[in-house]
């Protein structure tokens, strides 16, 4: 998986993690992204560094240097929202 891909996985289901603390596949699902990022890309110390309007801004370190992510919010909120919209999940 290419490492954008992992950062966007992980960041939907963190937000739904975040958002639902008693959603244990939530939960789990995150750490599995996680461990991805870790192991396959060297990725350490991930955070939600801020939100705006219109983007989400990730920070994250690759052999100690520090990177920075960003995706549209609206896309990083889209699991979240879909999860919302259906009664099954509520």
């Amino acid at each position: 998986m290419r490492l954008q891909d992992a950062l966007f996985n992980w960041l939907q289901i963190q937000l739904v993690a975040e958002a639902r603390p008693e959603d244990q596949a939530a939960a789990d699902t995150r750490d599995f992204f996680l461990e991805i990022l870790t192991d396959d890309h060297g990725v350490a110390n991930l955070r939600i560094h801020k939100a705006d309007e219109t983007m989400i801004h990730l920070k994250y370190e690759i052999d100690g240097h520090a990177k920075l992510q960003m995706f549209p919010k609206e896309a990083g909120e889209q699991l979240l929202f879909d999860i919302n919209q259906n009664p099954k999940y509520n």
